[in-house]
């Protein structure tokens, strides 16, 4: 019988300056930069500091930025994808 690997779970986030940290189940700190997430970079204090631990400890949800980042994400070293860039042309 083939059983997959237990992905530890979030159950402790704060924030410090420009890093995210997660606390993980199995005694691992996450130490992120907020710029890998543009929206978590971008809210304001107030908004980073609302956020939800997900059932289970597999994520962490941001409302008021409507962000969502999963713990084997972040195990991973993901970090959000880059928005399309569009360009204007410039009429002279």
């Amino acid at each position: 019988m083939i059983t997959s690997p237990t992905i530890p779970r979030a159950w402790r986030v704060w924030l410090t300056g420009e890093l995210l940290w997660v606390e993980l189940d199995d005694g691992r700190q996450l130490g992120v930069p907020l710029a890998w997430f543009p929206r978590l970079s971008n809210a304001t204090p107030a908004q980073r500091a609302k956020f939800e631990i997900l059932p289970g400890g597999e994520g962490i949800h941001w409302p008021d930025v409507d962000e969502d980042l999963s713990t084997e994400g972040l195990l991973a070293g993901i970090p959000a994808p880059k928005g399309k860039v569009t360009r204007r042309r410039v009429r002279r």
